[in-house]
């Protein structure tokens, strides 16, 4: 496969925790919604300004909310992916990736946090 990426050994073996300053729930459509608080400095101007919201809420898509529930301080980013693979048996060439990506960007964003 071109462009596969090697993931470090010790990356798999991190638990990503919920950063619990971001509230969820589960919707009507049974996708994880995650809300997103704007309370910066410019988030405060753009909200009198702009008349942009205080709190986004975020809608996970069916990957990103098998994730996102699994997310238990116990399960690893290697877990998780076997935990993908199980739920989305037809594209398990692409989890490790998936999982990855939306991981990172989970941390990069501070939905999460990663333990060892």
């Amino acid at each position: 496969m071109a462009g596969k990426r090697k993931i470090p050994a010790n990356y798999m073996d991190q638990i990503p925790i919920r950063d619990p300053k971001h509230p969820w729930r589960i919707t009507g459509d049974g996708m994880a919604e995650v809300d997103m608080e704007h309370n910066g400095f410019y988030d405060r101007i753009a909200q009198k300004i702009c008349k942009k919201p205080r709190v986004s809420h975020i809608a996970l898509d069916k990957y990103g909310t098998v994730v996102w529930k699994n997310i238990n301080c116990e399960n690893t980013v290697a877990e998780l992916v076997r935990i993908m693979e199980e739920a989305f048996p037809d594209e398990t060439n692409r989890m490790l990736d998936r999982v990855v990506t939306f991981t990172v960007t989970l941390k990069n964003n501070g939905f999460i946090l990663i333990s060892n």
